[in-house]
């Protein structure tokens, strides 16, 4: 029974990842845990793998929550996956709820926090499977944390330690709740030194990631339109509108056809960086159909 679960939840996250619209997938997790916690009621023998199933569903759960905005619940979610994975004694699993939660903190600018959260998250990994790429994700996120505390050494420090996923086999991810590989590695480099002020390294960096994000599934829309609002981004802190405009039109065009909270949030933080750019009609309409998008 345990094998089942553990199936259905690698299709699900395979549903996930090819859902245009996330939170069309909420439903049948919720079902699925409803099924599991029945499951571990009627459980006579160990009750580990039941245990990690569940916490595996708890991150997708709060997966889909983080992406339509809904930051109480996600943390809701990633805290239990936090603490049936530690009583399963998954720490993998409990390193990578713990990430997820992360992203809770620093999608509130709570960056010192994220970083604490991140550095537990560090221990847990070393003490996981080491042919996992579990440590090298942490590194990733702890790039973010230390970019928002305006750390760039840091930040590049944990960049340099995640590119290190690339020395890995392709049995270092599992498609599911660990899916780093390196092959966003650019588009966080870039986003990381656009937060850092750095216009230089981020222009050249995001727009050699733009050229990996091909449109082929739900999953690319997002990570295409975080790309774009990035590069955005930068357009608004050199005053150049038609940089503004070019990438910005496209990232509210996958905005929409994705509903994803996450990129919406993305160009809703972007508006914040007009500045006196916002005397210009278009950008000013722009940043109208920005506020048209739906963040739940």
């Amino acid at each position: 029974m345990p094998a089942d679960f553990e199936r259905m939840n690698s299709h699900l996250w395979q549903v996930y990842q090819l859902a245009r619209s996330k939170g069309s997938v909420y439903p049948v997790i919720r079902d699925q845990l409803t099924t599991l916690n029945e499951a571990l009621a009627a459980s006579r023998g160990s009750s580990r793998p039941l245990l990690s199933a569940a916490a595996d569903l708890f991150q997708m759960a709060g997966e889909v929550a983080f992406d339509g905005n809904r930051y109480t619940d996600a943390a809701a979610s990633y805290s239990l996956a936090a603490s049936v994975s530690k009583d399963a004694g998954a720490y993998d699993l409990w390193a990578c709820a713990l990430v997820r939660h992360a992203y809770v903190d620093m999608s509130e600018q709570r960056y010192r926090q994220a970083a604490q959260m991140l550095g537990v998250a560090e221990r847990l990994a070393g003490r996981g499977d080491n042919d996992l790429s579990t440590r090298h994700w942490v590194a990733s996120v702890q790039a973010e944390a230390y970019a928002g505390l305006g750390d760039l050494t840091a930040c590049e420090r944990a960049l340099d330690q995640a590119e290190k996923v690339r020395d890995l086999t392709a049995e270092s991810t599992n498609g599911g709740w660990l899916r780093f590989d390196g092959t966003r590695l650019a588009e966080e480099r870039g986003a990381r030194y656009v937060q850092l002020g750095r216009l230089d390294l981020a222009e050249a960096t995001l727009k050699a990631a733009l050229a990996q994000t091909a449109l082929a599934s739900g999953q690319s829309y997002r990570r295409r339109g975080a790309v774009l609002t990035s590069l955005a981004a930068i357009g608004a802190k050199r005053r150049d509108p038609d940089q503004v405009l070019a990438y910005g039109r496209e990232a509210v065009s996958l905005a929409r056809a994705s509903a994803s909270g996450y990129v919406a949030r993305r160009l809703q933080a972007l508006c914040d960086e007009f500045g006196p750019l916002s005397r210009d009609h278009r950008v000013a309409d722009l940043g109208a159909e920005i506020a048209t998008l739906s963040t739940p």
